[in-house]
């Protein structure tokens, strides 16, 4: 998020629906947490907003909605659609001979979901080169390991067998982030496939690869000592 908002995606915050930007469709919509932080700190709306998050009277919901909150591109949060929307996006780039490009971060949990290849093959046949996704590969879903509930490895040589230019990176360092980015950027005639190796509760002793943090928030307490971990 840090790097598509502050280095890579071409946005104006004062015209979020400015018909040349580049599109982000965070399939996996239950992180909208780090999407709301991003735009707050982008400047979409104000970071006291943030204090609302999830409040029945904020816009900001625990799935992003693209009708309530400026910057967000795509509602989501019903996992596995993003993919296929993102493709849309591309497709409607391309006929309009617009040169905005389309980010889709999907979690590797999620790729769980057919319509994901369904729309992978879509991706490679219109070879949406206009197009990149990123996968959250953290191992961990709201059941346990990726393994345990329904494994999708190897992630990146399925992406390969659909056609996409894969690169694999450490999801945590920031320079290899904006290379594959940049080796997306010039990659012709097919899609291209981020999978980034990360830590879920990266930083934080007590949730590191915990799987039961996966949509639970700390106490008063146990948020303290992650401050200051972090």
């Amino acid at each position: 998020m840090a790097v598509l908002y502050f280095d890579e995606l071409n946005i104006k915050e004062n015209d979020p629906n400015w018909k040349k930007r580049d599109r982000l469709v965070l399939s996996k919509g239950h992180c909208s947490p780090a999407l709301y932080a991003a735009l707050a700190e982008r400047g979409y709306f104000s970071k006291e907003d943030l204090k609302g998050f999830r409040n029945i009277t904020s816009n900001l919901q625990g799935h992003p909605n693209m009708n309530d909150v400026p910057g967000v591109d795509m509602s989501s949060g019903s996992l596995g659609q993003g993919l296929s929307v993102a493709n849309g996006m591309a497709i409607s780039g391309k006929l309009d001979n617009k040169d905005y490009r389309v980010y889709c971060i999907l979690g590797d949990g999620e790729i769980e979901e057919g319509q994901i290849w369904e729309a992978a093959m879509a991706s490679n046949k219109y070879r949406l080169d206009n197009l990149c996704v990123i996968v959250d590969n953290n191992n961990l879903q709201i059941d346990g390991t990726i393994e345990e509930v329904m494994s999708s490895y190897p992630i990146d040589k399925k992406f390969e067998s659909f056609g996409f230019n894969v690169i694999t990176i450490d999801g945590h360092n920031m320079g290899e982030i904006k290379e594959a980015f940049e080796n997306a950027k010039q990659t012709k005639n097919k899609p291209t496939c981020i999978i980034a190796k990360t830590i879920k509760g990266k930083g934080i002793s007590f949730m590191e690869n915990q799987a039961g943090w996966h949509g639970k928030a700390p106490n008063q307490e146990q948020y303290e000592q992650a401050l200051k971990e972090l």
